[in-house]
């Protein structure tokens, strides 16, 4: 059975890309913003990978400021 998860604001095109391609996900396009369709698990690790880039990237942003 197929489920949807919203993505949240901010998530760029090159995670998304990425994420696509590690996981048996589809990105489909609603009226509502962009979704992952997949299996419950699935779904589960492609948002664990997505959290874990925006945290690397804005950890990334964070060192940049403090030099």
């Amino acid at each position: 059975m197929d489920y949807e998860m919203k993505l949240p604001n901010g998530v760029g095109e090159q995670v998304l890309a990425h994420t696509v391609e590690k996981f048996e996900v589809q990105l489909k396009h609603t009226d509502y913003g962009p979704v992952l369709v997949g299996e419950a698990d699935e779904l589960e690790n492609a948002r664990d990978f997505i959290v874990e880039s925006i945290n690397k990237r804005l950890n990334e942003l964070s060192n940049n400021n403090e030099d």
